[in-house]
């Protein structure tokens, strides 16, 4: 059975930049947190209100997402949210001018919605052009080039950002004078500012391409029946339900992961942001090389068990980055580890949650993608634990998250077990 037909290939590739596209946004995003620490000499905590704001933005934003597609089409949700997502990348300019964190609080917060958009909707969609037998390796398959739009992100971030970032310490930029400071500082946010802007205006461009573009409507058959229903129903699929569980903890480990990263990096190598950020960049290409591995494998492994023993590989890899502390690379080589085998993991609870929900995928899809509050909610308590008992500490949380995805993957491998007996 082929993964995908011919008559879906092109909407198939379409949909599928869009993962490249927010790709970009959240790996910037990560970023961001040891920017704005140097910038404007801040707690692990207070830079982890980027997170909040972001993935707080992803679950505020999902179920309308999902009920205006539901009324409209797909194609509607993609071009609402790659207006969203340009519109808070440019409001990044007003923000430089007055130096406020709060506002570029806003401005992500806004851009964040357009992404939450946009994976509402592709979602879904992927899973819709084909079999319901292939539909979890299709996502997979899209999900991929995610991964790739992390790579540009962080690279662009890397030269653009990072590398514009002085060395001064937070010691250091205590003694300058108001004048001294504040034009370093104007430099570094102009820094931020341009890459985001630039970021701004190409996704303008794609927003026309996309507007010129003719593709399938996908608008609701209308029998999905009320909006009640819809909720009733996923609500008694127990396996949908769980998903969203596994789902929150599992985004919430993710981000924490990679929003540390560089901090991690930084300590056990004695260097500073910008060559830091290549280890989180090596961590992205294994998690992306990776993905097409797990990939390939779900020919001859079934999904729920991959996801299982990932998990259980992230757990102990977790727990070597705590007690490596100090040992430099093999610390760091276990956390770029974490991130090879994080890799499934989104797309494959993703793919068996909604598996035979029907026409409810749009809102349960809301549901998952409104699961990324876990990277709202989590980081900032990763963040917590750093600033109280080290960097190195704060993994225990992820180790957590993982754990639970580990408890969702053996109950769908336990259950098809029973099926089959």
């Amino acid at each position: 059975m082929k993964t995908i037909e011919k008559k879906f290939l092109l909407p198939f590739c379409l949909v599928t930049v869009l993962f490249l596209l927010w790709g970009i946004a959240n790996n910037m995003t990560d970023t961001l947190l040891s920017a704005f620490k140097r910038i404007m000499s801040m707690s692990d905590t207070q830079t982890s209100l980027i997170q909040f704001a972001f993935y707080g933005s992803y679950f505020c934003f999902a179920l309308p997402a999902a009920l205006y597609i539901r009324k409209y089409s797909y194609k509607s949700g993609v071009i609402l949210g790659l207006a969203l997502y340009a519109a808070g990348a440019i409001l990044f300019f007003p923000a430089s001018k007055v130096a406020s964190y709060g506002f570029y609080l806003a401005a992500i917060y806004i851009l964040a919605g357009g992404c939450s958009i946009l994976e509402t909707t592709a979602n879904p969609y992927i899973l819709s052009m084909g079999a319901p037998e292939t539909a979890t390796r299709r996502l997979n398959i899209a999900q991929s080039f995610n991964p790739l739009g992390s790579i540009t992100g962080i690279l662009l971030s890397q030269y653009f950002i990072l590398g514009e970032l002085s060395s001064a310490s937070a010691a250091e930029r205590a003694a300058m004078s108001p004048e001294q400071l504040a034009a370093m500082q104007a430099h570094e946010l102009g820094a931020v500012t341009g890459t985001y802007m630039t970021l701004g205006f190409v996704l303008l461009a794609i927003l026309v391409v996309m507007l010129l573009v003719r593709m399938p409507e996908g608008r609701d058959s209308g029998q999905a029946g009320t909006l009640k229903d819809s909720f009733r129903r996923l609500l008694a699929n127990k396996d949908y339900v769980w998903g969203v569980v596994a789902q929150f903890f599992y985004v919430g480990a993710q981000i924490g992961v990679w929003s540390f990263t560089i901090r991690l990096a930084m300590q056990e190598l004695g260097i500073l942001e910008a060559r830091a950020a290549t280890i989180y960049l090596v961590a992205i290409i294994c998690f992306s090389a990776a993905r097409f591995l797990f990939t390939w494998l779900m020919k001859w492994i079934r999904p729920a068990r991959l996801l299982f023993w990932a998990a259980a590989a992230d757990i102990v890899l977790c727990l070597a980055v705590l007690l490596f502390k100090g040992s430099g690379w093999l610390c760091v080589g276990a956390l770029i580890g974490i991130s090879f085998f994080m890799s499934l993991m989104f797309p494959t609870i993703y793919g068996i949650a909604l598996g035979g929900v029907g026409e409810d995928a749009k809102i349960g899809a809301s549901g998952l993608i409104m699961a990324i509050l876990g990277g709202a909610l989590l980081t900032p308590l990763q963040g917590r634990v750093s600033d109280l008992a080290g960097v190195h500490a704060s993994y225990l949380v992820p180790m957590v998250c993982f754990a639970v995805v580990l408890a969702y993957a053996w109950r769908v491998v336990h259950k098809s077990v029973e099926k089959k007996n």
